[in-house]
This record gives C-alpha cells, structure tokens and sequence, in this order.
C-alpha cells in the first residue's frame, strides 16, 4: 500500500503529462529527485520550518516542470519536433538534473529526518508506522483531488478534451499550448507533493530519480498509459505485486517482479488496464 501510493502519485502526474503531450517524460523523474534534494537543503541545511519548506518545495517542482516545458520541449514543437525527438531530449534532461544534483549535494545519501519513526501498528497482519499512515492518507487525498479537478473543472475537462482530440479541441477554440503548459505545471507540482513523502520515509539520493521513474513508467503502461485513473490503478498493483512477492522471494527480486508484470502486459495486454483500444 505505501509502495502504491507513492508510485501512483509519480505514475499520475506523468501520465496527466503524457495524456496531453502525447510523448514520454522522462525528466519527470529528476523533477521528483531535484525536489527532494531541495527540501533537503531547505529543512536540513537551512534549518527552515519543514511545512515552509514543504509549500516552497512543491514551487520549485512547479517552476521547474514549467522551466522544461518552456525552455525545452516548446522550441522543439515550434520546429514539429518528432516524439522521437522529445523522448531523447527527455532522457538527457534526466541525466543532466541527476549529474546537476551529484555536482551540488555530492553521492552520499543523504536523510530528511521530521517525522520520527513511531512503533508501528498492526493491521491486518502487517506492520504500519504513523509516518506510513501519513503518506497513504495524503495521497488517495490527493489524488481524490486530482479527480475532481480532471472531472468538474473547465481547466481539466479543457486537459481532457485535449488528450481525446488535440485538432477538434483548438478548432472549438482551446489553445493545445495553454494546456500542456497546465499538464507540466499540475503533473510537476503532483511530483513536488511525491518528493515531500518520499523525501520523508526514505533516503535521497541523486539517482532515485530514475529509479523512481522507471516503477511510475511500469505502472503507467500496466493501467493505460495514456489513463490517469488507470496509471494509478497500475501503480498500486504494481506495489502491491511486489510486496507480496517479497514475503515468498528474497527482497533483491523486488525489482524484478515489477518487470515481469510490465512484460506480461506487453505480451498479453499492451493498452493496459483501462488503456483506449485503438488509440
């Protein structure tokens, strides 16, 4: 369940990015990681008030989703850049953010101690901190608010019309360009909010990023990437597979058993879960 509820918060946020733009973002992942490390050097080197540095964080996720949208990815569609290209210029987003944050906070892991970790309590067989509860009680709040926003707002049903259709979209006068600027800031800050809870259980380092990357992917691509609600439908499968795998495996096969189930899924059912069939 916390496994799930941090991937399905990564795994939303990019496919709310993918819906709209129609192309991988990759650099998603160094959004998260480049915002974890931010509220690193907010709250542990700067000693400022953790709800503080958590507001300022999720910002930083924002300015910096829309910074790459912007400066990267809108020249390269003024120029009909194919999603070939986007794809690459993505990767290498990635691997710059990541050598960017090696060069500034260096490779050591490092912690953002606020919460301590409490006794757990059991439920249903298994052991769960207050710190745990946390993370799982403001994710399915956060993305019960993403739904609504996705549903009865005229931004998110304008993001919507624009993943069905793009042409018919600007032809009843929705500027396609507005919108994916809407999807980097939403998905990005959503990323903001996921390196908070993150940065708060577990350690950072400059590579979680891809790492982190690579579980949102497979639970997009499980549930339907181009479906919000089935990316985060895939992610908690995805968490939930892998917790229960490692009660009968060796923890080293965590990793391993998200990828046979994205395999399973190529093989068998490439549109997902809630994935659109011929589109």
């Amino acid at each position: 369940m916390i496994a799930g509820s941090i991937y399905s918060l990564i795994a939303s946020g990019f496919s709310l990015i993918y819906s709209t733009c129609k192309f991988v973002h990759f650099a998603h992942g160094a959004t998260i990681a480049f915002s974890a490390y931010f509220l690193y050097f907010l709250f542990t080197m700067l000693s400022f008030n953790f709800w503080f540095s958590a507001i300022l964080t999720i910002a930083f996720a924002y300015l910096l989703g829309r910074l790459m949208n912007s400066v990267i990815y809108k020249p390269l569609r003024r120029r009909n850049a194919s999603n070939a290209v986007l794809l690459i210029s993505s990767v290498a987003l990635l691997i710059l953010m990541e050598s960017l944050i090696l060069l500034l906070f260096g490779a050591d892991v490092k912690t953002i101690r606020y919460i301590k970790i409490d006794k757990g309590l059991e439920f249903l067989g298994a052991i769960i901190t207050p710190l745990q509860i946390f993370i799982v009680t403001a994710s399915f709040v956060l993305l019960a608010l993403l739904w609504v926003f996705m549903k009865r707002t005229k931004p998110g049903k304008a993001m919507r019309a624009v993943a069905n259709n793009k042409e018919l979209s600007e032809i009843v006068g929705i500027s396609s360009e507005k919108i994916y600027t809407w999807s980097f800031i939403i998905g990005s800050s959503i990323g903001g909010i996921a390196a908070i809870l993150i940065g708060l259980e577990q350690n950072v380092e400059p590579t979680m990023g891809t790492n982190l990357m690579i579980k949102g992917f497979t639970g997009a691509i499980v549930g339907g990437i181009g479906s919000v609600p089935g990316a985060i439908m895939g992610s908690f499968l995805i968490g939930f597979a892998e917790n229960f795998g490692i009660w009968f495996l060796p923890s080293s096969y965590k990793d391993a058993i998200a990828f046979v189930i994205l395999f399973l899924f190529l093989l068998f059912r490439p549109k997902g879960i809630l994935g659109i069939r011929g589109g």
